[in-house]
């Protein structure tokens, strides 16, 4: 995990802790409040709320415990690794992408960052720019060369 990824998975559990977990206790306070919890549907929702909240709260502690800080003074650009920035010409249409390998829980194609467990990330590891790779994704197999390999 880069240091940034971290950053952001510490600051979302801080969020969840300090902001989140209070307003579900208020909702529950008040479905209380409104009396019989046997047929109090408010009380059901916001309980079912709270489990759900504490279980992605768990999920991303037990994250950042496992994970990795990458020291991104020892990556390089001879082959593609994980933290590359990679810019992939498709052979079939000549259509350019550019995309950067990380690992799957700070991936997201918004940004252009893919994870690593995905075919097309599976398929460019390790291989060195003009190399032309094929990979196997939902639509078919398909060729692409490695352009460039930068941070």
């Amino acid at each position: 995990m880069t240091k940034e990824g971290y950053k952001k998975k510490m600051e979302e559990i801080a969020y969840l802790e300090s902001v989140e977990r209070p307003k579900i206790s208020a909702a529950i306070a008040e479905a209380r409040d409104k009396g019989d919890l046997s047929e109090n549907a408010e009380y059901d929702a916001a309980k079912e709320a709270q489990g759900m909240l504490e279980m992605k709260i768990a999920q991303l502690k037990d994250l950042v415990a496992n994970a990795r800080i990458l020291d991104e003074s020892k990556l390089n650009t001879e082959e593609v690794q994980i933290m590359n920035c990679v810019t992939i010409k498709n052979l079939a249409n000549g259509m350019t992408m550019e995309y950067t390998i990380v690992a799957d829980s700070e991936a997201n194609l918004k940004e252009k960052k893919i994870g690593t467990s995905t075919p097309i990330a599976k398929g460019l590891l390790g291989h060195k720019t003009g190399d032309v790779v094929e990979i196997t994704v939902p639509a078919g197999l398909m060729k692409f060369e490695i352009v460039k390999i930068s941070f």
